[in-house]
């Protein structure tokens, strides 16, 4: 009895400290689907750019995202990644630098990354898109299950599988996603709003509305209740993409990278996120090379498709910057990334990535 005594003293102890010794209190994870490394590091794609195919507008893309060099093309396109992430944070996954980020699975389509990148290991059974529900527990549901984050994680999404990803019957997370209406119990006009407009645009991709509405329905959430963990998924460039629209695909990360910029302006002046919360951003697959004509798609069967990258800032995280030494990182890292940052384990039935030491320290 003493000796179990001992031990659970002893595990309650090395958990205090791992907690003490981070400044992260809160996450917020944020996935843009399908967006390429390339257009990340080196901005808008020549390929593309002037392919009528895919720019119909090729004046107007020039003008808002064509520069001289990469450096330029990749800060129109993505200016807080380039103008605050990399000068605060840290970016990994130019290929070109031979820094690389993989997804682990096979299949490198959404279902299983984000599978992998929730849950840190790679299930392969889940290959493909299906409304199933996930077998598997995620970091989210491990931490909901932690009585210091029960009732405090959340995921907002613009693709309605999200709630068979995280598996919300069991989870009991609460997940708004595809054209779900957001609780509104305090009678918010922005809530009311919101709920009401994205329900009177057209739906260009099915089951996954536009970001915008994913964006500000997570922005009033956080305001009004604090969420110690949150997943933003955002999904429009993965489906302008598959539909060939280069320019309507740039915009897409434009506009994300507005909303990044807003989520952690938020965060560094409201008071209960301030230099306790740390941002992961990252992306559940990569695309095919855009001169051998596979930027639409992506899948087992589409070189690059596996090609991933991952941002992350906050106060633990070391300003490195764009990581330009040789280098490999995989989705599955990310779960015990974000476990570690709150100063936690995370376990599971089937062995884990590792977390980015570089992140966490």
């Amino acid at each position: 009895m003493k000796k179990l005594l001992v031990l659970m003293l002893s595990i309650f102890v090395l958990n205090v400290f791992a907690q003490s010794e981070h400044k992260t209190k809160n996450i917020i994870l944020i996935t843009l689907d399908g967006y390429r490394w390339q257009e990340l590091f080196t901005g808008a794609d020549s390929a593309l750019v002037f392919n009528k195919e895919y720019t119909a507008n090729t004046f107007n893309t020039v003008t808002r995202f064509w520069g001289a060099t990469e450096n330029e093309r990749r800060q129109k396109l993505m200016p807080f990644m380039w103008q605050t992430l990399a000068q605060q944070g840290q970016l990994y996954g130019n290929r070109r630098l031979n820094n690389k980020v993989n997804a682990t699975n096979p299949h490198w389509v959404s279902y299983p990354g984000y599978c992998e990148i929730l849950c840190g290991y790679v299930d392969t059974l889940i290959g493909g898109n299906k409304k199933r529900n996930n077998p598997n527990i995620t970091v989210l549901e491990f931490l909901n299950n932690i009585e210091e984050f029960k009732g405090k994680v959340a995921v907002f999404s613009s693709w309605d599988v999200f709630p068979y990803i995280v598996n919300a019957n069991r989870s009991k997370i609460p997940v708004n996603t595809g054209f779900s209406r957001a609780e509104n119990e305090q009678g918010s006009a922005n809530i009311k709003l919101l709920n009401t407009m994205q329900n009177q645009v057209p739906e260009l991709f099915g089951g996954v509305r536009f970001d915008v509405f994913t964006h500000y329905l997570a922005m009033e959430y956080m305001k009004k209740h604090n969420p110690r963990v949150i997943f933003i998924g955002y999904g429009e460039p993965d489906e302008w993409a598959h539909k060939g629209k280069y320019e309507n695909y740039l915009q897409s990360a434009n506009y994300i990278d507005q909303f990044i910029a807003d989520i952690w302006n938020f965060v560094q002046t409201n008071p209960f996120y301030k230099d306790k919360t740390t941002l992961l951003i990252t992306t559940d697959h990569g695309r095919g090379d855009a001169k051998k004509g596979k930027w639409k798609s992506h899948g087992f069967d589409i070189v690059g498709a596996g090609d991933v990258w991952l941002a992350a800032i906050g106060p633990d995280t070391k300003p490195l910057g764009e990581i330009k030494t040789e280098g490999q990182l995989y989705l599955t890292q990310i779960a015990q990334t974000i476990a570690n940052l709150l100063g936690l384990e995370y376990s599971n039935h089937k062995p884990l990535g590792g977390a980015v030491i570089s992140i966490i320290h």
